[in-house]
């Protein structure tokens, strides 16, 4: 009989924040290979938004604090509010962005279909996570 695998344990305390400009700081929770998941605690201050961006995989972005506003990069008239304990679902390859319209800070789970978090700026270059 083979032995299940362990469970993998991560710990947001642990977790170095990477510095996403003065307004935020992402967390990395769980990733890399042999998982299929990228995960991480984004903080966000009001007025902070993103880069015009896109993943080539699913993400999924659960609000666990405040509240976000998402729109998909040329239907921003059409923004979605997002508050605790609600979940929006970007496809693959879908350029897109978010804002912390405040007044509070805005703390999200950033979930990544992908064991690496693959960032597709549109006024950059890919980076990898």
């Amino acid at each position: 009989m083979t032995s299940p695998a362990k469970p993998t344990v991560a710990r947001l305390e642990q977790s170095e924040p990477i510095s996403f400009g003065p307004l935020s700081h992402y967390q990395k929770l769980i990733g890399e290979a042999p998982l299929p998941l990228f995960t991480g605690v984004q903080t966000c201050k009001p007025g902070y938004r993103t880069p015009d961006h896109s993943h080539p995989y699913a993400e999924y972005l659960f609000v666990i604090e405040g509240v976000m506003e998402a729109w998909l990069v040329g239907r921003e008239d059409d923004v979605q509010r997002i508050s605790a304990g609600d979940i929006i679902a970007l496809p693959p390859d879908t350029p897109h962005a978010f804002r912390n319209p405040g007044p509070g800070e805005l703390r999200l789970l950033g979930i990544h279909a992908n064991p690496d978090r693959i960032v597709h700026r549109l006024d950059a270059v890919a980076q990898t996570y």
